[in-house]
């Protein structure tokens, strides 16, 4: 019994005639999130008026959506342009746990995110004492760590399974579900607990954010003000939809009838999830929020006007 001692990833698509238009599709797509991201994390950092909780938050998410691409986008894309789609079996479990660890980050701090604009929204006195920069620091690094503890117990999981039939994944990164189903050991405990884990994350976070926004959307309707209205609802707008992009996405993978499952339409949720969704936020973010284009404006306008007096 020969244990393996690398992966073969199939990919997006095995056709040979799509690998090219494949590639250059999605290094546009991975150009665009590393370009919006970065972007989001440079304005937030050294923009005045961009130094406020939500902005905090808003920092942070663009990292993890950063970073999350980061470790999955390099390796598809040379695997387009290679014949043999290998990937080593320390590398594999290297790439397993840093997408873990930023795709529970990512959930956590989307419902982070919610509380942070239920309490400006529904207690705007008490704001700077509630989302203090202690709580503030607290609520992201528990998020980070939980991340981190949650793709240690997972990757040693997985990978403490034996695989000494087939090395073909039929994915186009190292995830859980292909992996279990190369395994040769007992997964009847893995998989238990991989469903716990999944199902308790999404349902706390989603929890948070649907109480948050319930009790939002009440306190909205209560303002006598239509502009102190309008105003309330542009503020956490870009926030809604960021979020129901994202779950969308999960629920239609997690939730469709098993009859009409299939691996290509996980590979398809995979690619918005890991890619699109993390080169959507700084798109919506930036599109429907005065702060962050009045901050990109001034950011562009500055080095042009510098450039001018030289």
């Amino acid at each position: 019994m020969t244990q393996v001692t690398e992966f073969i990833l199939t990919g997006v698509s095995e056709r040979p005639e799509l690998q090219v238009p494949l590639f250059l599709g999605f290094l546009g797509i991975y150009v665009l999130t590393v370009m919006g991201n970065l972007g989001i994390i440079t304005l937030t950092s050294v923009d005045p008026r961009l130094q406020t909780p939500m902005y905090f938050f808003l920092r942070h998410l663009a990292v993890i959506n950063f970073s999350n691409s980061t470790v999955i986008a390099p390796k598809m894309l040379s695997n387009f342009l290679e014949q043999k789609k290998t990937i080593s079996y320390y590398a594999c479990a290297t790439q397993l746990g840093g997408f873990l660890v930023f795709i529970v980050a990512e959930i956590y701090m989307l419902a982070v995110m919610a509380y942070d604009r239920y309490v400006a929204i529904c207690n705007p006195l008490l704001y700077m004492v509630v989302v203090s920069r202690r709580v503030c620091l607290l609520l992201v690094s528990l998020t980070y760590l939980y991340g981190l503890f949650t793709s240690i117990v997972f990757t040693l999981c997985v990978f403490s399974l034996s695989f000494c039939s087939s090395n073909i994944i039929d994915h186009f990164y190292c995830d859980i579900t292909p992996l279990i189903a190369l395994s040769c050991s007992d997964t009847y405990v893995t998989e238990i607990l991989v469903f716990l884990s999944a199902g308790t994350n999404l349902f706390f976070s989603m929890t948070i954010v649907i109480v948050s926004y319930f009790n939002i959307v009440l306190s909205i309707l209560r303002m006598r003000s239509s502009e102190g209205r309008k105003k309330a609802f542009s503020t956490c707008g870009s926030h809604v939809m960021a979020v129901t992009v994202f779950y969308g996405t999960l629920l239609f993978m997690y939730l469709q009838p098993g009859a009409n499952h299939s691996l290509d339409t996980d590979k398809m949720a995979s690619v918005f999830y890991t890619l699109v969704i993390p080169m959507l936020n700084p798109m919506i973010y930036s599109l429907r929020n005065k702060d962050v284009k009045a901050a990109l404006k001034s950011f562009v306008t500055k080095p042009c006007k510098s450039c001018k007096l030289m």
